[in-house]
């Protein structure tokens, strides 16, 4: 369960949170135009997340990535790089469930592939596809290269190797026919302690977030802007069916809904009829108001038809608000509408 207070989330503390992951990492740090921290806050504490759905962009990823690993393989590694499949055999997502560090409680994930030399790791390698070419003209974006830094961190080392080849829109439609080249293609090596010298500090930031919203449940603040389309979500709160007390009288209460529902319905023209009815005689009522009249009933054989006049003094608001005094004399009130929607 989580409750908002102010422009923060607060949650159960999470017995089994997800992982920082390369790409939850750099938006902790606030540098993955993409994500915020307070939408990696909800994935980890399962507050929300959105669920996964493939599309062009990912079905072309899933297969043209593993073609631009054997070009790497062909032509800038010379037969050194291993995949996760080399390493953890063939369902190795089902083998590891998505993550590379098992040691590792806060932090993890999966690299793309590595290279291997006298069995020692010597180079992390991520891979990319893109329709975007102009964010690489300088190499890799931040985002993608604190990713792979994560995980060359995590193993020790302190080489990385970035690949990103650029699409066009009949290698979303046919990913099976795309070549990787040189025109296509680019490799952007670097090493972590030159690109991010301050990469130990960017790692125990993420660490000290960790302790301060993981660990106690309670979010870094949301922006209403960036974050609009999850607090919607958020906000909208979905009460699940956990109490047997509460199941009970869900089910009582909806057997009584189809029983009313069902008797009701022949009535509703009538109703309808009714109504009409009603209003003339309430427009004849009210044309007979006399000024100091707070009633005017008209009797039939078996109602009585009573139309009351309600007066009230309004506040002109606009010239208390000139006068700066409408937000010291406002309050809040607060009600609650219940409504019942027939579901599906």
């Amino acid at each position: 369960m989580y409750k908002i207070v102010d422009y923060h989330v607060e949650c159960d503390i999470p017995k089994k949170p997800k992982k920082i992951t390369g790409t939850r990492f750099a938006s902790i740090l606030e540098l993955d135009v993409w994500n915020t921290p307070f939408k990696t806050w909800c994935a980890i504490t399962r507050t929300y997340e959105e669920p996964f759905t493939d599309n062009k962009y990912t079905i072309a990823g899933k297969i043209i990535e593993p073609k631009i690993i054997n070009y790497l393989n062909k032509v800038y590694f010379f037969g050194d790089l291993k995949s996760p499949t080399d390493i953890y055999g063939a369902d190795y997502f089902k083998k590891t469930h998505g993550d590379f560090f098992k040691n590792n409680d806060i932090f993890g994930g999966m690299w793309d592939a590595i290279e291997v030399e006298d069995k020692k790791v010597k180079t992390v390698i991520e891979v990319k596809t893109t329709k975007r070419a102009e964010d690489w003209e300088n190499g890799a974006p931040e985002y993608y290269a604190l990713q792979a830094s994560l995980y060359a961190y995590l193993l020790g080392i302190d080489n990385v190797v970035m690949a990103g080849s650029f699409l066009e829109e009949k290698d979303y439609e046919h990913p099976e026919k795309f070549v990787p080249t040189i025109e296509n293609t680019i490799i952007d090596q670097f090493k972590i302690s030159e690109r991010f010298p301050r990469f130990d500090a960017y790692f125990h930031r993420a660490f000290k977030w960790w302790e301060d919203h993981i660990k106690t449940g309670i979010s870094s603040n949301f922006d209403d802007k960036k974050d609009a389309d999850i607090l919607k979500i958020l906000r909208n709160t979905d009460v699940k069916l956990t109490d047997e007390e509460l199941k009970e009288l869900i089910v009582k209460t909806e057997k009584l809904e189809d029983e009313i529902a069902k008797l009701s319905k022949p009535l509703k023209n009538k109703e309808k009829e009714l109504k009409k009815y009603r209003d003339q005689i309430k427009e004849i009522a009210k044309q007979n108001f006399k000024d100091k009249d707070k009633t005017v009933s008209i009797k039939g054989d078996r109602y009585e038809f009573i139309t009351s006049k309600n007066e009230k003094t309004d506040v002109d608001k606009k010239s208390l608000e000139k006068d700066g005094l409408l937000e010291k004399y406002s309050k809040t009130n607060v009600s609650y509408r219940f409504n019942v929607k027939k579901l599906a």
